[in-house]
C-alpha cells in the first residue's frame, strides 16, 4: 500500500501540478496587474484590523491562524530537501514560487469571504468548497475538496507533525515518544476544543513569536557566515541556471531538477493554491473580499519569500564554510547545517522544529473540522476534534510512512478544485478588485 500510494503521490506532485500551480500563480499575476506591489498595504492592514465588521476572528487572528498551520517542518526539513535533490539553484525557484504565489493567495482570499455564509448561530463558514458550490454551482466537486481536507488534516497537519516533534524531542533530550505524545496530544486538546477563537488567540500569540525568534537567529547565523553570505547567493542564482555553476559537493544536479524540487517545495511550504488558508480567511473580521485578500496574500510573503529564503541561505552558506556537511542527504542536511553554529544553532533548530509543529497541529484542525462541518453538519465537529486529538497522540509513536505518502496525495488534490474554482472565476476576483482596488475606493468601503 505505501510503494503504491509513494507512485500515486509522485505522479501527483509531478510536472502536470507543477505546471497547473505555476501556471495559475503567473496567470492570476498578470490578471490582477501585478498584486504584489501592494504587499506592504496588505502588511499593514494585517496588523490594523476592521473590527466593526463582521466575523468570528480579527483579520491579524485570521492570518495567524493561516500562517500558523502553514510555516511547518517543511519550512526547515523541507528546504533542505530540495537542496539535497536539486542543488542550491532550488532556493531561488522555491523563492520565485512564493513571489508569484502571492496572487494565488491573494484570490483564494478574496472568493472566501465573497462567498462565506453565515449559520443561524452567527458564525461564518466559507473556504473553497463554497466557492464550487455557490460561485460555479459544482456540489460534487465542493464535496470532494472538503473530504479530502478533512483526511488531509490527520496527515500533513496532524500525525507528521506530532511525529517530527516526538522525534526531535528523543533525539535532543532522551525523552520517550509516548511521554512526547501525552504531552502533546494534552496542549493540543486545551486549544482546539475551544473552538476558532480559541485557535486564532493562540496563534495571534504563537506565531509572531516563533518567526521572530526563527527569523532572528536565522539572521546572527548568516552574520556568523558572513564571509560565505554573498557566495552563497551568487552560488544559488547561478545554479538556478547553470548546474555546472554549483560545483563542488552540489555537482550533479540539473536546472530542470532545481527548477522541479525548487518549486515543488515553494507551492508545498507556502500552500498558495491549495485551498486551506481561505477556510479560516473566511472567518475574518473584514469589510469587503479586497481587504481580506490581500491581508491573506501577506501569509505566503512571510512564510516563504522570507523565512523559506533565509533557511536556504543558512543551509547553503553552512555547506560552503563547513565541506564536510553531507549535502545530499535532506534528513540530516539541516541538522548539520545548525548545528555546526555554536551556541544557538542546535537551540534554533529544536526550536522552530517544535513550534512550527505544534502550531501547524493547530491551524489544521480548524480546517479539518470546518470541512467536517460542511459535510456532516455541525453536530460532527466535537467528534472530529476529538478524533484529532487522539490522533496526535498516535502520529507520535507510529512509523509514518504511508501517513507522509497518504498527505501527500490528499494534498495534491485538495488543490486541483480549488485550482480550477480561482480559474473559473477570476472574472469576480478581477470585478472586485478593480471596484476596491484599481478605481482608488477606499478598502474601508462597504
Amino acid at each position: 500500500m505505501s510503494d503504491i500510494l509513494s507512485a500515486v503521490s509522485d505522479f501527483l506532485w509531478g510536472w502536470p501540478m507543477i505546471i497547473l500551480l505555476l501556471g495559475t500563480h503567473v496567470f492570476l499575476t498578470i490578471r490582477l496587474h501585478f498584486p504584489q506591489r501592494f504587499i506592504f498595504k496588505a502588511i499593514r492592514l494585517s496588523v490594523k484590523g476592521d473590527p466593526n465588521s463582521e466575523g468570528d476572528v480579527s483579520q491579524f487572528g485570521s492570518l495567524a491562524t493561516a500562517l500558523a498551520a502553514t510555516i511547518g517542518t517543511g519550512n526547515i526539513i523541507g528546504v533542505a530537501t530540495a537542496i539535497a535533490l536539486g542543488g542550491p539553484g532550488a532556493v531561488l525557484w522555491c523563492w520565485l514560487t512564493g513571489v508569484f504565489g502571492i496572487s494565488t493567495k491573494y484570490a483564494e482570499g478574496l472568493l472566501a469571504i465573497k462567498y462565506r455564509q453565515k449559520t443561524p448561530s452567527g458564525k461564518m463558514l466559507g473556504g473553497p468548497m463554497y466557492a464550487l458550490e455557490k460561485g460555479l454551482g459544482w456540489k460534487w466537486m465542493a464535496i470532494l475538496f472538503a473530504l479530502f481536507t478533512a483526511v488531509a488534516a490527520f496527515g500533513i497537519g496532524n500525525t507528521v507533525q506530532a511525529n517530527a516533534i516526538a522525534t526531535v524531542v528523543k533525539e535532543s533530550y532522551g525523552v520517550s515518544p509516548v511521554v512526547s505524545g501525552i504531552f502533546i496530544c494534552l496542549m493540543t486538546a486545551a486549544v482546539v476544543l475551544g473552538g476558532v477563537k480559541s485557535i486564532a488567540r493562540v496563534c495571534s500569540t504563537l506565531v509572531p513569536f516563533m518567526a521572530a525568534c526563527y527569523v532572528v537567529g536565522c539572521i546572527y547565523i548568516l552574520c556568523v557566515n558572513a564571509a560565505y553570505l554573498w557566495p552563497a547567493a551568487c552560488l544559488i542564482v547561478r545554479s538556478a541556471f547553470s548546474p555546472e555553476a554549483a560545483g563542488g559537493g552540489f555537482a550533479g544536479s540539473t536546472v530542470m531538477m532545481a527548477a522541479r524540487f525548487g518549486i515543488a517545495r515553494g507551492l508545498f511550504s507556502n500552500e498558495s493554491g491549495m485551498g486551506s488558508a481561505p477556510i479560516v480567511a473566511a472567518a475574518a473580521q473584514t469589510r469587503n473580499p479586497v481587504r481580506q485578500a490581500l491581508v491573506s496574500s501577506s501569509g505566503t510573503f512571510w512564510d516563504t519569500v522570507v523565512i523559506c529564503a533565509l533557511t536556504g541561505l543558512v543551509i547553503v552558506s553552512s555547506v560552503l564554510a563547513y565541506p564536510d556537511i553531507d549535502f545530499s542527504n535532506g534528513a540530516t542536511l539541516t541538522k548539520d547545517a545548525f548545528t555546526k553554529i555554536p551556541v544557538i544553532g542546535r537551540p534554533l533548530l529544536t526550536f522552530g522544529l517544535l513550534t512550527f509543529a505544534f502550531s501547524t497541529i493547530l491551524g489544521w484542525c480548524y480546517y479539518g473540522e470546518r470541512a467536517m462541518e460542511y459535510l456532516k453538519g455541525k453536530r460532527w465537529v466535537l467528534a472530529y476534534r476529538v478524533c484529532y486529538i487522539i490522533a496526535v497522540f498516535a502520529g507520535s509513536v507510529m512509523n509514518l510512512s504511508l501517513v507522509w505518502n497518504l498527505a501527500d496525495c490528499m494534498n495534491a488534490l485538495m488543490a486541483v478544485p480549488n485550482l480550477l474554482s480561482l480559474l473559473f472565476l477570476n472574472g469576480i476576483i478581477v470585478r472586485e478588485t478593480r471596484d476596491y482596488l484599481w478605481r482608488a475606493r477606499t478598502l474601508h468601503h462597504r
